[in-house]
């Protein structure tokens, strides 16, 4: 769907980008479920950036440090741009959701 749309924001350290990336829909929601807590209400801000469709996303040639990704479109474009790999998804509420470092 043409709707569906990502915010990327990549935050600039000295020792690389850390980038956030979450399903436009996902941004004021608090996800629960156990002890797992995202809260992308009082977090908005650091998953905040561009906003863009999915496959509008291409990764630079920034060193990625760290990568936190909340949502199915998010995930997938994290995935086509290499910067997880299925193996760091886990889900929440059934929303797919990773972190990764060093990535």
């Amino acid at each position: 769907m043409d709707d569906l749309m990502i915010y990327v924001k990549e935050h600039v350290t000295e020792e690389g980008v850390i980038i956030a990336m979450c399903d436009e829909m996902l941004i004021g929601k608090v996800l629960e479920e156990g002890k797992v807590i995202i809260d992308l209400d009082t977090y908005a801000e650091f998953y905040k950036g561009a906003l863009m469709q999915p496959k509008g996303y291409i990764k630079g040639n920034a060193k990625i440090i760290s990568a936190n990704i909340i949502g199915k479109e998010a995930v997938a474009t994290a995935i086509d741009n290499m910067i997880i790999e299925s193996e760091n998804i886990k889900q929440i509420k059934g929303i797919p959701y990773a972190h990764a470092y060093h990535v």
